[in-house]
């Protein structure tokens, strides 16, 4: 097969790499994208796409048995059918991954199916080799965006198969059956996530965390609505706790996990969920034959320019480290397109969102109140309003949780903003459009929102910052 040449080549099509490629097109840049298996990344494939649709499925069918609150008698209790929900959720995989593809190509992209090894680079530019079906493929490029995402870290005793009890989150999203226990290993959101979903489809679920609490980086004042929804749901959690070794019995699987004390216990399930991190998918990319810099734990290092240190070479992603975030890959891939179309650009931004998907959901921008002090703001105004008090999560029976606003009390500055509850996702854009413009507090409070709605809960804990909220008592500052 002929050698082909491109001013451009992303190597992986997830978040991070299909945008880039496709801005590439859009800038006129001669570019082609490789990917091996999954177009759209594990985010559209197994993960941030499938896993909304099944949370989704889990809140209505929660929903259900309690719509008798709201007048509507449903004459037997809701049941699951896990295979027709399985269909359901292929359904919307296929419709977003199809639409990669027509899009690359709509944009001039040329698609290559196959795995990448970056070889030595020559005089006439970076060298790749593709394995594809029909044989090696020889690629020379101006320019290369490395964009191989990550996949799920594993632990000794715990070797994931997907089959039979040790699963990871792509294993969960899958299943077909309701297991009758389930414990999972991971505190962190992913595992909060799924561990939810199948709490509320009937799964006796235990979550084993090595951390003295859950969510670590998180706010506590919102992780605690939701750990109290945990608890109301049944779910056991276990903090200061290892997960050490498990043994199948048969009809039922044993962990064995260590307590802070030092001393061991068992927990019988039916299911492990593993969900403790995440890892860059480095290896075997011929990183070493480029010349490219890996750190010790194996992500690539580059700059705000998202420059290697080999020339023309780029790196995007959870290739990178930082927050593995999907729409961070996104942000990075566009800036990396721009730069190598020649355009003055740079990864400059003052915040980045974070949304987790449990019930309530939690959504953050910007500092933690802890996170601003450690920053050396010694006076903050503090704004907290529940959903309890807004007319709108009234009126939609969904009340849990709170928005709050953290200002500098000294200039007003907006510094972070903390959301808990229905919605929050959808919520926090608002807020992060406010660092990211440098608004203060005064600007979220006088503008107008629309009533009623749940966004009102942002104008409403501004208000709160400044002691003026009008729907709850105020507290002094």
């Amino acid at each position: 097969m002929p050698e082909q040449r491109f001013d451009a080549v992303v190597i992986g099509a997830g978040p991070g790499g299909y945008p880039a490629a496709i801005r590439l097109g859009q800038l006129k840049v001669k570019t082609a994208i490789i990917e091996r298996e999954y177009w759209g990344g594990v985010c559209l494939n197994v993960g941030c796409i499938p896993s909304k649709a099944v949370i989704h499925a889990a809140k209505t069918y929660e929903k259900m048995g309690h719509a008798d609150e709201l007048g509507i008698m449903i004459s037997e209790k809701p049941t699951m059918d896990m295979k027709k929900l399985q269909t359901w959720k292929g359904g919307v995989v296929n419709k977003l991954t199809s639409g990669v593809r027509t899009l690359l190509k709509g944009n001039g992209v040329e698609i290559i199916d196959g795995t990448a090894k970056l070889e030595k680079s020559g005089t006439d530019g970076h060298r790749i080799t593709v394995k594809t079906k029909t044989g090696d493929q020889t690629i020379i490029a101006k320019n290369i965006i490395l964009a191989t995402g990550s996949r799920p870290i594993e632990i000794p005793g715990f070797k994931v198969d997907n089959a039979s009890r040790v699963i990871d989150s792509t294993g969960a999203l899958a299943l077909d059956h309701v297991p009758q226990r389930m414990v999972v290993i991971g505190g962190g959101y992913i595992g909060l996530e799924l561990g939810m979903v199948y709490a509320k489809f009937g799964s006796k679920v235990t979550v084993v965390e090595a951390m003295p609490r859950l969510l670590g980086t998180m706010d506590k004042d919102c992780v605690a609505v939701v750990e109290r929804k945990l608890k109301k749901m049944g779910v056991e959690v276990m903090l200061n706790t290892k997960a050490k070794s498990w043994e199948d019995k048969g009809d039922r699987a044993v962990l064995t996990v260590e307590l802070a004390d030092g001393k061991t216990a068992t927990v019988d399930t039916d299911k492990i969920l593993l969900s403790i991190g995440r890892r860059p998918n480095s290896e075997n990319l011929g990183l070493d034959a480029a010349g490219v810099t890996v750190d010790k734990r194996g992500y690539v290092v580059a700059d705000d320019h998202l420059k290697t240190n080999v020339g023309g070479i780029y790196a995007i992603g959870d290739l990178i480290g930082g927050m593995m975030l999907a729409h961070k890959a996104t942000k990075e891939g566009e800036v990396v397109a721009e730069i190598i179309a020649g355009h003055k650009a740079a990864f400059d931004v003052r915040t980045i969102p974070a949304v987790v998907f449990t019930d309530p959901e939690i959504a953050v921008t910007g500092l933690t109140e802890d996170e601003a002090k450690a920053k050396g703001y010694t006076n903050l105004k503090v704004g907290k309003f529940p959903f309890a008090a807004l007319g709108r999560a009234l009126s939609v029976n969904d009340t849990e949780g709170f928005v709050k606003t953290i200002a500098d009390g000294k200039t007003g500055e907006v510094l972070g903003v903390h959301i808990v509850g229905n919605g929050a996702a959808d919520l926090i854009a608002e807020a992060t459009l406010a660092i990211e413009m440098g608004a203060v507090v005064d600007d979220l409070r006088l503008t107008i929102h629309a009533h009623p709605t749940l966004s009102e809960g942002m104008m409403e804990s501004a208000a709160a910052a400044l002691g003026e909220a009008i729907h709850i008592i105020n507290r002094p500052q």
